[in-house]
């Protein structure tokens, strides 16, 4: 096998037609240093990458056809046709063809993955109203996937350079947040989290701070029970196996910098964690699903109907979902190979070691 064919391939939909999906992931391949570190493969069609590459006439934007992923080109951006007909793109504007070829893309997508024709995927942002149907009943990307690749559950981890937030719940009504806040729950999200942090990110022994549901914390019971009755409980049961702390009030762990002496925290739910991270996040942050068994990352941004087809999208949070899905990719590879028959690995030092003395003793 080549050099070039041996790096990895990595997918990217388009997201919703009508939103700012094809706009960044243009942009973010028409830097073609990229195609020293992976190969590239956009799942769409030819006339909707022209529609938006007119709108980028200052991005030269190659790419070559394919409709076999077996047969891509490694030194080209490669586009797999998912529909042949003709779509009306209009930017800005919600409607249905923008949810319905967003959803073409990404079960295309998905299924190259599972099949294991493509190493990573990157998702562009869809919207969660339009893109609703008999196949895609769920309330975003990450249920979606867990679903498809048979997952018994997963964690929305946000990353950034300077801090890491997972949720317990996701895209929940506030008025059921708390019924979702279960011991089980709490320990499969810290389970995850920890298993992510030492494979995927490479950090030997991670530090996990949990926040809590209520103000204060709970203030010991005195502003809700939850943190006495399930957060704490999950707490002492997880750390027989992780480092994890807390609960901290989250008003004062974001302003007083706590979560800088740890390497991740669990937030009970999406403001919780998401307001203070797209705060005080260092860099462009990006969505990673932790948990299953394929890589998956994305921008951490929506649709932005209001600035779609005008060519002013920001593509920085799309460049850094790439790269953190090939560092990832890097990472598993390396956790895989060095707990490959340890036994043998043992056997070989200690047998270099004892003739190591043996030598020593016989020159002496």
């Amino acid at each position: 096998m080549s050099i070039e064919l041996q790096k990895p391939i990595i997918g990217f939909t388009c997201g919703d037609l009508n939103g700012i999906g094809m706009e960044i992931v243009i942009k973010t391949l028409c830097d073609h240093r990229i195609l020293e570190f992976c190969i590239p493969v956009l799942f769409a069609n030819n006339k909707s990458i022209n529609f938006y590459r007119k709108t980028l006439p200052d991005h030269n934007f190659v790419f070559t056809s394919c409709k076999d992923l077996s047969k891509l080109h490694p030194k080209q951006i490669n586009v797999f046709h998912c529909w042949e007909e003709d779509v009306a793109i209009t930017p800005g504007e919600l409607n249905e063809i923008g949810g319905t070829y967003a959803l073409k893309s990404l079960t295309t997508a998905c299924k190259a993955l599972k099949d294991g024709l493509i190493h990573c995927l990157v998702t562009a942002p869809i919207h969660k109203k339009n893109i609703q149907s008999k196949e895609f009943n769920y309330t975003g990307h990450t249920p979606y996937l867990r679903d498809f690749f048979n997952a018994k559950d997963v964690v929305m981890f946000m990353v950034a350079e300077n801090m890491k937030v997972a949720l317990v719940t996701e895209h929940v009504p506030i008025a059921e947040v708390a019924k979702h806040i279960t011991k089980d729950a709490i320990l499969s999200k810290l389970k995850i989290m920890n298993e992510s942090l030492v494979k995927d990110f490479a950090i030997n022994k991670p530090r996990i701070a949990v926040l809590g549901l209520n103000p204060h914390a709970g203030d010991e019971g005195l502003i809700g029970n939850e943190e006495e009755t399930i957060i704490k409980p999950a707490i002492l049961e997880a750390k027989k196996n992780m480092l994890v702390y807390g609960p901290y009030s989250a008003d004062a762990f974001f302003a007083k910098g706590s979560y800088e002496k740890f390497d991740a925290v669990l937030a009970m739910y999406h403001d919780q964690g998401l307001i203070p991270f797209k705060s005080l996040s260092l860099g462009e942050g990006l969505n990673y699903t932790a948990g299953m068994s394929v890589v998956r990352t994305s921008p951490d941004h929506g649709t932005a109907f209001d600035i779609a087809g005008k060519g002013i999208a920001n593509h920085e949070s799309t460049m850094e979902a790439l790269f953190k899905a090939l560092e990832i990719d890097a990472n598993r590879i390396e956790y895989k190979q060095a707990r490959l028959n340890p036994m043998k690995k043992l056997s070989e030092r200690f047998f270099s070691n004892t003739v190591d003395e043996k030598l020593e003793e016989s020159e002496a």
